[in-house]
């Protein structure tokens, strides 16, 4: 009678332990199905974009889909500049100064710049414009203007525009100005030195890794720089151990790793960076890290605390949500705009 007792007991305890498990796992899984997050589709306003003539006509067109008309302007475009902006108007010219005279000395004609203005109440979107044919004299075409009916936050600015360039590569870049320009052309020799002739997906990032000891990063506040080590930590934790600097806004993609990554992103705020790179490493698309020049610049759009507890929380959505299933990167998976 003992013997069996006991039998029973240790028979109620393994389907408490399997019952308590299954209520975890599910408890679990119903948390981060709750807080994952889906792009919502664009209207047809923001599949659109709007240009400047050398007169200042402002002309609109159909954005080319990166995925369908997979050879729409490669011929015509070497290299695609996407740019987020929220609020830009006292910082973007800057940026786009130093941008276009590498452009016109380095690619001729062959390169277009994409503003997507993501809801801006600054008009940055008609100031960008206004630069394109009073200051820069640019042809139509050459800088694109898109802009949506409201704020996605800066990865669904950048998922958007990647999704409708032209060019064979594409970079986006922070519209401060933070980086140096001119260092777009150490990406582009590290993604064709990874090509070598063939259309593998590859990915440059730029890195300020090389800088944690200078002034750029020491001067940055206590609280700002304990901020930045706990992010990496937690990237490091979460298995991106090899990357030292997920978060600058200084990244190279040729075309075939657009189309292999950002239609499968779902976060679209501050750590859509990490995805961007979390998507990659799952497909062993080769991801190569190149020093760069960088500088702080006022003006920024985070706001520390809020931001940083956010990232921290969508870090740890994306992660589990790519372990659980929720989120995925196949084709069925894939959405295009």
């Amino acid at each position: 009678m003992t013997v069996a007792s006991n039998h029973l007991q240790d028979v109620d305890l393994r389907t408490l332990l399997t019952s308590l498990i299954i209520i975890i796992i599910g408890s679990v899984y119903a948390i981060i199905k709750l807080l994952s997050h889906t792009p919502r589709p664009p209207v047809p306003e923001e599949l659109q974009y709007q240009t400047a003539d050398i007169q200042g006509n402002i002309l609109k067109g159909k954005l080319p889909n990166v995925t369908s008309d997979l050879k729409n302007g490669i011929d015509d475009i070497l290299i695609s500049v996407v740019v987020p902006s929220y609020n830009e108007t006292s910082r973007i010219l800057v940026m786009l100064t130093e941008a276009i005279k590498y452009l016109q000395s380095s690619a001729q004609n062959k390169w277009e710049i994409l503003i997507v203005d993501d809801g801006s109440k600054d008009g940055t979107a008609e100031f960008c414009l206004e630069l394109s044919h009073k200051e820069f004299k640019l042809d139509a075409g050459q800088l694109r203007v898109l802009k949506f009916v409201e704020n996605r936050g800066k990865g669904g600015a950048v998922r958007h525009g990647l999704l409708h360039v032209r060019g064979k590569y594409a970079l986006f870049a922070d519209a401060d100005g933070a980086s140096n320009f001119s260092d777009l052309e150490a990406l582009l020799k590290s993604i064709r030195d990874v090509e070598k002739g063939s259309n593998d997906a590859a990915v440059a990032i730029g890195s300020r890794a090389h800088m944690v000891n200078t002034d750029a990063v020491v001067k940055r506040s206590f609280i700002r720089n304990l901020l930045m080590y706990g992010l990496h930590t937690l990237v490091f934790v979460f298995g991106i151990r090899s990357i030292k600097d997920t978060q600058c806004g200084f990244k190279v993609f040729n075309r075939q790793a657009i189309i292999e990554i950002f239609p499968f992103l779902h976060t679209e705020g501050w750590i859509f960076d990490v995805e961007i790179l979390m998507v990659a490493i799952r497909k062993s698309i080769p991801i190569i890290e190149v020093p760069i020049s960088w500088h702080e610049v006022d003006g920024s759009k985070m706001d520390l605390a809020r931001d940083s507890i956010n990232m921290a929380k969508d870090l740890v959505v994306i992660r589990m949500a790519y372990i659980l299933g929720i989120y995925k990167d196949s084709i069925e998976s894939a959405r295009w705009h």
